[in-house]
């Protein structure tokens, strides 16, 4: 769960009512779908009018119909949970007494929050750098950027405060360069563009990111990319941040019509592109197994060393996953064209 904003306070759940639902009472309808939730932590959401049925308010008593679109949200207590290390293993790419660069696998959230209060890089880097800055948010020690929980690759971790605060102007005047691999869907009509559009939250499931024409809504955003390889129905594409919002280039690639490859949240976990020929059908399905998650790989990472004041650069090299994933679209457009 994201907190850079008031509504980061709540837990949301979405359901939708199936067709030949009984019409029973919401709060038990609730309980049934939330069944590690007590009735009390319901009942107490629904009469501080956080239980919305098609966008509207409902009391306890409003009996359910099929195909209604059921919403809650639960408030949160301040999160602040002490952080015990873990020995956890690390794919360090690099480090001094001042910073570290990690190699971030996936499957792994970078920082303690609700839902996750172990097994995070935070607590893995506290295992390994006892030192690693506190500053003033003990739940991201060291942290000045980070990588959603299936995106892999390259982050950079401040080992002092000084380095924090440096490496944090870096990224707020936008100096630190950062470089990303992402197989999108569709075959991406130029070769090279910039998309602009300010992110915000989703005003219909606030977990998930949008795109805003007007000035006004989200934060001012922008990716620029370039296409790598085309693979007729995917395309690998480099995206380069100039800015750095929640779910930046997903959000931006989906609000383009290419959302990343087998990205649930975005639906990218779907075939949107292609033939209806089984086999094909069955190859991406393929593909979707080895790569269970959105095909986004944080590739290259520059920025001012905060003590050497020097450029320093990191490159890695794409997970299994992703990489076997491309050899198998390469192979079978490459078989493809061989047909014809």
């Amino acid at each position: 769960m994201e907190q850079s904003d008031s509504d980061s306070l709540y837990e949301h759940h979405f359901f939708e009512v199936e067709k030949n639902h009984d019409l029973i009472r919401i709060d038990k309808f609730l309980l049934l779908r939330l069944p590690n939730t007590s009735r009390t932590k319901i009942q107490k959401s629904i009469s501080s009018g956080y239980v919305f049925c098609n966008n509207n308010t409902v009391k306890s008593n409003y009996k359910v119909k099929p195909y209604d679109k059921i919403s809650i949200r639960f408030e949160y207590e301040p999160f602040n949970k002490e952080i015990i290390p873990e020995d956890i293993p690390l794919d360090i790419v690099f480090e001094d007494k001042d910073i570290v660069v990690v190699n971030k696998a996936s499957d792994m959230v970078v920082h303690p929050s609700y839902g996750h209060y172990t097994g995070t890089l935070v607590h893995a880097l506290l295992y390994k750098y006892s030192d690693i800055s506190q500053s003033a948010d003990n739940q991201r020690p060291g942290l000045v950027h980070r990588l959603d929980k299936n995106t892999t690759g390259l982050m950079v971790v401040a080992r002092n405060n000084f380095s924090l605060n440096y490496l944090s102007e870096q990224f707020a005047s936008r100096t630190i360069k950062r470089t990303y691999l992402a197989l999108v869907w569709g075959d991406v009509n130029d070769d090279a563009g910039t998309i602009v559009g300010n992110i915000g939250r989703n005003k219909k499931n606030r977990k998930l990111m949008d795109v805003f024409q007007n000035s006004e809504e989200g934060k001012h955003a922008v990716t620029h990319y370039k296409v790598i390889e085309r693979f007729r129905y995917v395309t690998l594409v480099e995206c380069q941040l100039e800015t750095g919002r929640t779910h930046q280039i997903r959000v931006h690639m989906k609000h383009v019509g290419h959302p990343l490859f087998n990205d649930y949240d975005y639906g990218g976990d779907k075939i949107l592109r292609g033939t209806t020929f089984s086999k094909y059908k069955q190859f991406v399905t393929n593909c979707f197994k080895i790569l269970p998650r959105q095909a986004l790989h944080a590739i290259q990472l520059s920025f001012i060393h905060p003590k050497t004041n020097k450029k320093v650069s990191f490159d890695s090299n794409l997970p299994q996953d992703m990489d076997s994933v491309i050899l198998k679209w390469r192979g079978y457009v490459n078989n493809q064209n061989l047909l014809q």
